[in-house]
């Protein structure tokens, strides 16, 4: 029998077991990894479909951390409820992206600005135009702040949030690339992201380490993605 008291159904929590800064990472298991790390006083508040979510305190503060799955239906699913459900005013995304530009190396950090995106996600907010997806300028401003005050090597600029992860072989656009357009990285859910929380008055923020990179043809193995792209955890933290 379901618990009155949990307001959603893929989000088992009850009000108020989840702090106002969330990190956000698509895969479950990096959210424990995280929680595991770098998380004191930890409680897992979530299991639901697997879905792993924790909170805990880092430097004194609260936050928490839940997986998100991967694409802009999925995140959509789970920002939407967090901030419409349970109050949560800052959403980081942590993840992986292929590095579509030349000067993002595999394991750099990108700080995504805008998101562009090829998912019919904000197309159904019904707006009468296409929405620019931005990022909120306080949390990316503090996460510049923190990655030169630790000599990180970051990237800050425009991402893609692409509904397909494989193309299709014979794909031929015959005009402009994403690369021709300055975007640095793909990834897969930032837009819808940056959407929900535009549209309800809360700050979020993408930010992803390279995994892969079109450019190169450089990969990192599953068990790197998951427990080793440790920079851009600590200074999603540090925006708490």
């Amino acid at each position: 029998m379901a618990d009155s008291r949990v307001p959603t159904p893929h989000i088992q929590a009850l009000e108020g077991e989840i702090a106002e800064t969330i990190l956000l990472p698509g895969d479950p298991l990096r959210a424990k990894f995280i929680a595991d790390h770098f998380l004191t006083d930890v409680k897992q508040f979530n299991s639901t479909r697997n879905m792993l979510g924790f909170t805990g305190c880092y430097n004194g503060k609260p936050v928490s951390v839940m997986g998100t799955g991967m694409g802009c239906p999925s995140i959509g699913i789970y920002s939407y409820e967090l901030i419409h459900f349970y109050g949560v005013k800052n959403l980081i995304r942590v993840g992986t992206a292929g590095a579509l530009n030349p000067k993002c190396r595999v394991r750099d950090m990108v700080f995504g600005m805008g998101a562009c995106t090829t998912s019919n996600y904000v197309r159904l907010f019904g707006l009468p135009g296409d929405y620019s997806c931005i990022a909120s300028f306080e949390l990316l401003s503090k996460a510049v702040e923190t990655a030169k005050s630790m000599g990180l090597t970051y990237h800050v600029g425009n991402i893609l949030s692409s509904d397909m992860f494989y193309n299709p072989e014979k794909q031929v656009t015959g005009g402009m690339t994403w690369t021709d357009m300055g975007v640095l990285a793909v990834e897969m859910e930032a837009a819808a992201l940056y959407s929900n929380a535009a549209a309800a008055g809360a700050n979020a923020l993408c930010i992803c380490t390279i995994s892969d990179s079109e450019i190169t043809g450089e990969v990192t193995t599953a068990e790197e993605r998951q427990t080793t792209f440790t920079n851009m955890m600590k200074v999603a933290l540090s925006l708490a």
